[in-house]
């Protein structure tokens, strides 16, 4: 396994990480064990979860956020584990209908970081992550809160989440003003078939030295082989052949090139997100041990600068870094 720097940090990471948000509604707790020692032997040292995974991300609806958080916690209880990953988890969304259960608040960001370390069982996170912007919030406040976490102990580093590029723009401003390192790393959604944050997220995480995390690098299993998937009967409803049909031809294109280069679906849409340098760790989200498997590949595959130009021909971005992007 490769490891990178998380941003301009001096802490190393491994370029995949383990998503856990199926732990407790798609995964059981035995399977989700199995998953995590087998990512641990494979050398993958960045477990990425959220208060809210693990079931229905609502407290409106059916019980379950935490749980993720919790199998998490009864396998590090184990013992033997805990110094040995990189453990993240997020802050924002609502774990009870309270007024103050939420969002990024000073009050709620302290209850809500005391309330996943009981349920990771550990006394410190090293990445906490702010699951979405709360531009209701002054960043004075956020940022006096995680100055206290971090004083505290229970916090090392601070990311962010589906932020937009003025989003990190301002956060970095603000922490800079407080002599704060800020922000450490950016989970965004980023894939082939995905790409608008290349117009202005990732030159500003370029710009401030800090590591794009993409989850959803296989855009929930599109890029995965996904016709081939139907033409066996393992993945068929009604909805996902609408979505099919819009995009056939890119489908085609992508599912045949891969197949030239003797590589999975999967590998070259996990290889083509590492690619870019600005990427510090994929999110790798298994369901099952194989899973798992199927992706410890893509860091070593290298892409081919020919390879890389048909993918931009098939998944085409944005056209570039903003303003030139469309301003000439």
């Amino acid at each position: 396994m490769d490891y990178r720097h998380l941003g301009r940090t001096g802490l190393k990471v491994s370029r995949l990480a383990l998503g856990t948000m199926s732990f407790g509604e798609l995964t059981d707790e035995a399977a989700s064990f199995e998953i995590m020692d087998e990512a641990l032997e494979a050398g993958i040292n960045f477990f990425d979860t959220a208060d809210v995974y693990g079931g229905t991300q609502s407290p409106d609806m059916a019980k379950g956020y935490g749980v993720s958080e919790e199998i998490i916690g009864r396998w590090l209880r184990q013992g033997g584990r805990r110094d040995r990953i990189v453990l993240a988890t997020k802050v924002y969304q609502p774990m009870e209908t309270g007024p103050n259960d939420k969002y990024l608040s000073a009050y709620h960001i302290r209850r809500a970081c005391e309330a996943s370390l009981r349920r990771l069982q550990t006394d410190h996170i090293d990445l906490y992550q702010m699951h979405h912007v709360d531009r209701a919030t002054p960043w004075e406040e956020i940022w006096q809160a995680m100055e206290q976490l971090i004083r505290e102990g229970k916090i090392t580093y601070v990311g962010s989440s589906n932020f937009a590029g003025w989003d990190i723009a301002t956060a970095q401003s603000i922490a800079s003003s407080r002599r704060l390192l800020g922000l450490a790393s950016e989970q965004s959604i980023y894939n082939l078939s995905q790409r608008t944050i290349e117009l202005e997220v990732i030159p500003a995480l370029r710009h401030f030295g800090i590591g794009l995390i993409p989850w959803s690098p296989i855009g929930k299993g599109l890029l995965g082989g996904l016709l081939e998937k139907v033409a066996e009967g393992r993945r068929s409803f009604a909805a996902l052949q609408t979505r099919i049909e819009k995009i056939r031809p890119k489908l085609e294109a992508y599912e045949s090139l891969c197949r030239d280069i003797g590589e999975t679906p999967a590998e070259v849409a996990l290889a083509w997100v590492l690619h870019n340098p600005v990427v510090t760790a994929a999110i790798s989200g298994p369901r099952t041990v194989e899973q798992l498997r199927q992706n410890l590949k893509a860091p070593s595959i290298r892409l081919s600068d020919e390879t890389l130009a048909k993918l931009d021909e098939i998944w085409p971005g944005p056209g570039g870094e903003a303003p030139k992007a469309y301003a000439w």
